[in-house]
């Protein structure tokens, strides 16, 4: 016989998907334990909640996988309770209560309040900023919006995460001021849409007004751009990286494709010129900016044609960071009535073929970064490195900086100057400026 209460256990957090999914687990697990609640991250529990999601088939496989594994975990008596909640959850309710019965309760991503009250908890109005980041103590996402009111045809998000919502200012300021109290130096922006941030209740692009209001928090170095929609990009925001030092020269701006025709299949809003006109705007004001980008490939109607067109703009472009995805057809979206006339084998080839692209622009471009010295941060020590970056990359997805560990210590969460003596594809190897 069971004799303790849910509130007695300990409640297990598991995380999968995006930067986003991240950012609500630690808002979650921030308001279990101002109830009381012992949490932990990915670590062994008696009540497991699995933050889902649902984006693209691959990342639904592995959530529906991660569910099956607690469910017989719970079968097992390893295990008390499984609550699932996030994107897929949201998406795929109805359908995942029939297939996957024994989970105790399904959530979706606006059911925190709900979620908590079956955890024995209840939610906390006043915990504003309030959250355990799950992160290195130096870096910390800000997510400055939910949700997306794009109309990009492939994407399920507004499915899943609903209609754009900002959050105030004021709010996002006091989040940063106490994540800064707790050491973070790094802000990374979030959201699905940070160019219409503010538009809702600003009724104005206020990304800039933003920006201006974060650097003013003492403790803050870096504050990085993460998911720029380039339809309608507030240009104000490049006058401000290129004359504040805390803001990084960076920008995380999904473009999806070139060809005129697919990016209006894709419901896109721009086109091949515009596209290479808002490029053009980018280095024209911030000359020195890292520009991160991914693509789709695959998409219903991409003949080699237009594959070849998309090959050659990664070549002229020369993107400083690039990722590539495959076309995921996705039911209820607009390019579902599509036909998906791709082979996957071919869409991976074409994956392929632009990261082999852009892995020897990126060996290039790193080896023009030899000799030169860098301000970095130092995210972990690894084998026989310490890790950092640059601020022209983020943490997991871009550019390492290495320097061999062996007679220095380098404190983790510390800047310092590292002189680039050696480039691979993807790393920098350095020695300190001392």
């Amino acid at each position: 016989m069971r004799t303790k209460s849910v509130g007695q256990k300990k409640i297990n957090i598991v995380t999968l998907g995006c930067s986003k999914n991240v950012y609500d687990s630690e808002v979650l697990m921030g308001q279990l334990e101002a109830n009381g609640k012992q949490v932990v991250h990915e670590e062994k529990g008696d009540v497991v909640v699995i933050n889902t999601c649902g984006f693209i088939d691959n990342a639904k496989e592995e959530s529906i996988n991660t569910i099956l594994e607690y469910v017989d975990l719970k079968n097992q008596g390893k295990v008390e309770k499984v609550f699932v909640t996030g994107c897929l959850s949201e998406r795929y309710k109805p359908d995942l209560i029939r297939e996957i019965p024994d989970v105790d309760q399904y959530f979706g991503t606006r059911d925190l309040p709900i979620l908590l009250k079956h955890l024995g908890a209840d939610y906390k109005h006043e915990l504003v900023g309030e959250r355990l980041t799950t992160t290195p103590k130096h870096y910390a996402y800000l997510k400055i919006s939910e949700g997306c009111d794009r109309p990009c045809s492939f994407c399920a998000i507004p499915l899943m995460r609903g209609g754009h919502i900002s959050t105030p200012i004021e709010k996002l300021v006091t989040e940063a001021q106490k994540l800064a109290k707790k050491g973070v130096k790094e802000l990374i922006l979030i959201a699905q849409d940070l160019t219409f941030y503010g538009l809702d209740i600003y009724k104005k692009r206020a990304l800039g007004d933003l920006l201006k209001a974060l650097i003013k928090i003492e403790g803050i170095e870096w504050i990085r751009l993460h998911y720029a929609f380039p339809t309608g990009f507030p240009e104000d925001v490049l006058d401000i990286v290129k004359t504040e030092p805390k803001i990084c020269n960076y920008i995380d701006i999904p473009l999806q494709h070139i060809n005129t025709e697919l990016l209006k299949a894709m419901k896109r809003g721009t086109t091949f010129e515009k596209t290479n006109a808002l490029l053009d705007k980018f280095r024209e004001k911030v000359p020195d900016m890292a520009i991160r980008t991914t693509l789709i490939v695959g998409f219903p109607g991409e003949t080699e044609e237009k594959f070849e067109e998309l090959k050659q703009w990664v070549r002229d472009q020369r993107f400083d960071r690039l990722g590539c995805f495959t076309y995921s057809h996705e039911e209820n979206t607009t390019a579902f009535v599509l036909e998906d006339n791709i082979p996957d084998e071919v869409k991976q080839q074409r994956v392929e073929e632009i990261m082999a692209i852009q892995q020897q622009i990126s060996w290039e471009k790193n080896q023009e970064k030899v000799g030169k010295v860098f301000r970095c941060i130092f995210d972990r020590k690894e084998g026989d490195y310490f890790v950092g970056r640059t601020e022209y990359d983020s943490p997991d997805v871009d550019n390492t900086v290495l320097v061999p560990a062996e007679n220095i210590y380098l404190p983790i969460g510390e800047f310092a100057q590292v002189k680039i003596t050696s480039a691979e594809d993807y790393d920098l190897i350095g020695e300190l400026v001392l």
